[in-house]
């Protein structure tokens, strides 16, 4: 049953309104501010009725002290006819409503079901939306498409264990984030996630960024450093872009797996670590073995749970999920920018291929939000490379539906390749016509045909 906070300084007024909806809800009274205060500080009613004149301090002030909370209740004021202007004053400073003394018992009672009704509807929201992210998210990532769930479920399961995990895809996929995920919703998740990104560390210092050195080791050695497994011990080590590390060093991973013990460089003990490793790669490691370019050894011990994270473009239902998303937190960053997303725009982004997956999906509303001018998110703000293959998906759609000949498609699609060419040459026509396999006089040509001036 939904609960009523009567705040009013006349004890005759507190009893009416407890009797005109005791069959309603539940209803609690409070004869001031402080009696209010006290009941808030322990319970959070569905609703308040709220007198503005009473003696000490009033209505507004305990508006005010609503204000702090995060989600306070919906405040109805009462207030005599002469005192209007101070209920609207109280509208302005969040009050939902106000009623004058002597009000009409029926329409009170109807606003104050109408508002209770409302209430309920909110917290149903917040209850399924709550559902629904639990559903469709999972520490940074998202997604409700059936690939996302299933990837969830994995995440899960592997979690609870202690095995090694290979998480391979393509880059921009979000493989630091399963990592993350994995650590946080194991054992050791009050313990240290350490992450080294392989493919960023030179080839000769990578063997002391795992295991760290002692003073003198070599010629820079200037004291000692601890490497990374020790500074995980304990905790997880993802590593990432593992199939960028040399054959010498991956003896010495190996190694480190097995007996779960390592040397410093330069020293002779062995020092004991209890590290689990989640790592990471954009490479086919299967071919890289067959090449010689990777141990087979490594790779199966690495290999022991595999999960592969699909690209964006498997799964287009999550895009304008992670758009929305990526719009809510770049507009809060920014304190500026459109508040959705138009629907042409969405279209768009659904159709483009996503060479760099979630994170070029995300690089791509970050520079809408800072470009765009209105409160919605245009097509025309979208970067250019989307909007070049939404055009070309879109002339493909018109020669389908018979819109459009095949000349008339032909030259748009040319258009679009020059206009592409150009804008990586950063408008160099020379650049551009090689690219395009033409020479720079036929560029010229094409470009005045079609209307496109130099930069």
């Amino acid at each position: 049953m939904p609960c009523l906070l009567v705040v009013d300084d006349e004890e005759g007024v507190r009893e009416s309104l407890r009797m005109l909806f005791k069959g309603d809800c539940e209803v609690a009274t409070a004869g001031s501010v402080e009696e209010a205060e006290r009941f808030l500080h322990g319970s959070s009613p569905d609703l308040i009725l709220l007198d503005l004149v009473m003696p000490g301090r009033g209505g507004l002030e305990l508006l005010a002290s609503l204000a702090d909370q995060v989600d306070p209740p919906p405040v109805v004021v009462l207030t005599a006819t002469k005192t209007v202007a101070t209920a609207v004053e109280a509208m302005k400073r969040g009050a939902v409503d106000y009623i004058t003394k002597p009000f009409e018992v029926e329409a009170l009672r109807i606003k104050v079901r109408q508002l209770l009704e409302r209430r309920e509807l909110e917290r149903e929201v917040v209850r399924l939306r709550a559902e629904v992210d639990g559903q469709e998210r999972l520490g940074g990532l998202l997604g409700g498409s059936p690939l996302m769930r299933e990837l969830f479920q994995t995440i899960r399961r592997v979690a609870a264990s202690r095995a090694t995990v290979l998480i391979q895809g393509e880059s921009g996929t979000g493989k630091e984030l399963v990592a993350r995920a994995i650590h946080n919703l194991g054992d050791r998740v009050d313990q240290a996630f350490v992450t080294v990104n392989c493919a960023a560390i030179p080839a000769q210092l990578i063997e002391s960024e795992l295991f760290g050195h002692e003073r003198g080791a070599f010629t820079d050695a200037r004291e000692r450093r601890i490497g990374k497994f020790e500074t995980a011990s304990g905790g997880t080590l993802f590593l990432d872009e593992i199939g960028e590390i040399e054959i010498a060093v991956q003896a010495k991973l190996l190694r480190a797996l097995q007996e779960k013990q390592i040397e410093r460089l330069g020293g002779s003990p062995t020092i004991a670590v209890d590290v689990r490793v989640v790592a990471a790669t954009n490479r086919d490691l299967e071919a890289d073995v067959a090449e010689g370019r990777f141990r087979a050894d490594l790779f199966y011990r690495i290999n022991v749970v595999p999960i592969a994270l699909p690209a964006l473009a498997e799964r287009r239902e999550d895009i304008r999920r992670l758009a929305e998303h990526f719009l809510a937190s770049a507009r809060a960053d920014a304190h500026r920018g459109p508040r959705a997303i138009a629907r042409d725009a969405i279209a768009a982004l659904e159709r483009y291929a996503w060479p760099g997956n979630v994170r070029e999906l995300e690089n791509a509303i970050e520079r809408a939000v800072a470009l765009a001018e209105g409160e919605v998110l245009e097509i025309a703000d979208l970067p250019p490379a989307i909007l070049r293959a939404n055009e070309l998906e879109t002339l493909g759609d018109s020669v389908r539906s018979g819109k459009l000949g095949v000349e008339a498609a032909v030259g748009g699609f040319e258009k679009t390749l020059i206009l592409e060419a150009l804008a990586r040459a950063d408008g160099n026509q020379t650049q551009a016509a090689a690219q395009l396999q033409i020479t720079r006089r036929s560029l010229k040509l094409k470009m005045d045909r079609y209307g496109i001036a130099a930069t």
